[in-house]
């Protein structure tokens, strides 16, 4: 599932390439048809990410919400102005990353002549066109058309989001603290804070040494305030590259970044890049959890 960071990117991307543009709307699959006909002909305006749900605005006064969720991903293309990452979400094509330049498609000889949007592929269900690019989702756990009233109503239900401007770290420390629920599981719980998933819970309680099995009544403020800035640095530093990377040079040790990007995520067994304990695993609320018993001590 794509975490705050790609959501961000996602929206970023969308204002850049659609905003003021006149959008055709339409629903290649038929699920979305209905919704696709409220949006038919508006101008996008903006787009806005808060945690890991994108809200496309439009000038009727009607709003885009959708959530990828585990399979939801978005294409892209269009011509040679229509710049950005070709897709975003999962699954991605292999070895591909969501680097910022043109997705135009190829015409006759290789060139990039633009000639409109290609035939559908799978299960399309919203297909967003304007004059210079479209851009197609599939698989998201929610899409549909809403109110700004009841965007509001969404967001006043989510935890507060470490890449939004000004956002309040302290409502997520007094939240995170008041609570006997672990550390772990809370930092998942998008109404505690929007955004974070398991590669960001995991590396996050390691840069705080905190075990993902503390309840959130015995955290000291001084850690609740180093995860909610460890948060913002972090995320920030992936909205930038495009992929989650939180070891340092030196416990990468001279390896490139992309061979040891993470300190305990997927690393079950492997010894702790600084103290050599081998990196534990284990469920928790349905979801694999990565830890240092040495680091991060019960």
């Amino acid at each position: 599932m794509p975490e705050g960071h790609s959501v961000h990117r996602l929206a970023r991307q969308f204002t850049s390439v659609f905003g003021g543009e006149r959008l055709r709307v339409s629903s290649p699959q038929g699920r979305f048809a209905d919704g696709a006909a409220r949006l038919e002909g508006a101008t996008m305006l903006t787009a806005l990410a808060h945690g890991k749900q994108m809200f496309l605005r439009f000038d009727n006064d009607l709003v885009l919400r959708v959530h990828l969720g585990l399979y939801g991903a978005w294409s892209f293309g269009g011509d040679s102005t229509f710049r950005g990452a070709s897709s975003i979400g999962a699954p991605r094509r292999v070895g591909e990353s969501e680097r910022s330049e043109p997705v135009g498609d190829a015409g006759p000889g290789g060139s990039t002549e633009y000639i409109g949007p290609p035939e559908p592929v799978g299960a399309v269900r919203v297909r967003l066109v304007s004059e210079h690019g479209w851009a197609d989702l599939r698989g998201p756990t929610a899409c549909e058309v809403i109110t700004a009233a009841e965007e509001q109503a969404v967001r006043a239900r989510l935890g507060p989001d470490p890449l939004q401007p000004g956002a309040d770290g302290t409502h997520f420390e007094r939240r995170i603290t008041s609570s006997v629920t672990p550390v772990g599981v809370q930092l998942m719980n998008q109404a505690v804070i929007a955004g974070i998933g398991n590669i960001y819970r995991a590396e996050l309680l390691f840069l705080q040494g905190v075990s993902p099995w503390r309840p959130g009544r015995q955290l000291r403020q001084d850690e609740a305030a180093g995860l909610w800035s460890d948060a913002v640095r972090l995320m920030s530093d992936g909205v930038r590259e495009g992929r989650i990377i939180t070891t340092t040079p030196e416990a990468r040790g001279g390896r490139p970044r992309r061979s040891a990007p993470h300190y305990v995520y997927k690393r079950t067994g492997e010894p702790c890049r600084r103290c050599g304990t081998p990196i534990r695993s284990s469920e928790m609320s349905a979801r694999t959890v990565f830890w240092c018993p040495q680091c991060q001590p019960d």
